[in-house]
């Protein structure tokens, strides 16, 4: 079946991209690059012609506050608008575990009006919520660090690679519409501390770490549980201690 990726050029696109390919769908790379803008419309009516599946792994170019709001909204509106026009039976969609629970960040506020949009429409849809990425390490260490000091929250948080979440995305759009969420975590909870520690001395990065009970995550404030998946997720098989061994 033909599936087009939104995002389709990006860390997870490209990879649901190849993994759809493998097995033998016919998977098109969407993006601002290859002539798709989901913001102007650009380009979508002649992509999705004949596509059975929209896979959505886009993100806000900009993490301002207004920005990811007026990104999410309208890229979301346009998309599922020009789904329904082309017939397309499945929209999936990749968001955040804890997303329902984070919504003093203006992000995560914009991830769920991008939820709300997909649950609204006539479009039989999948919701893909995966945890942090390995990847993301040091990303996270550098918006949570004020004056040299990366803080953080007294939180736990059950990080997986990038490989995995794709493959569940490529898993849940091969599949039949859930109508709801798909939960995808990694192997093993850490105390966010000791995830941003390992990460960074990975990197030879030597900030210090410290564990701040008022640090907010962008903007919000953590519970024990905020970050981890529920009890019915899929988890993934790599361990953050492999992953990076094999980044030297």
């Amino acid at each position: 079946m033909k599936v087009v990726v939104i995002g389709g050029t990006g860390l997870i696109g490209s990879k649901v991209v190849a993994l759809l390919g493998e097995h033998g769908h016919e998977a098109v790379a969407a993006a601002p690059s290859t002539g798709v803008d989901t913001l102007t419309g650009e380009g979508l009516a002649e992509v999705l012609r004949g596509a059975s599946v929209v896979v959505d792994v886009s993100n806000s170019p900009s993490f301002k506050d207004e920005d990811v709001m007026d990104f999410f909204r309208t890229s979301t509106t346009n998309l599922l608008k020009a789904e329904a026009e082309a017939g397309v039976g499945h929209h999936v969609a990749l968001s955040v575990v804890g997303t329902d629970r984070l919504l003093d960040s203006g992000y995560f506020r914009a991830k769920q009006v991008q939820e709300d949009l997909i649950r609204a429409s006539d479009v039989p849809f999948s919701l893909v919520h995966a945890t942090q990425f390995f990847e993301f390490a040091k990303g996270l260490a550098d918006g949570m660090t004020e004056d040299g000091t990366v803080r953080l929250p007294d939180a736990r948080i059950q990080p997986m690679v990038s490989d995995d979440v794709a493959a569940a995305v490529g898993r849940t759009a091969a599949g039949a519409p859930v109508g709801g969420v798909v939960e995808t975590g990694g192997p093993e909870a850490f105390r966010l501390e000791e995830f941003i520690r390992m990460g960074l001395t990975a990197l030879n990065d030597p900030r210090e770490i410290v564990t701040d009970p008022q640090a907010r995550y962008w903007g919000a404030a953590l519970q024990e549980d905020t970050l981890l998946p529920g009890p019915g997720a899929h988890l993934g098989a790599t361990r953050f201690a492999d992953w990076l061994a094999r980044q030297s």
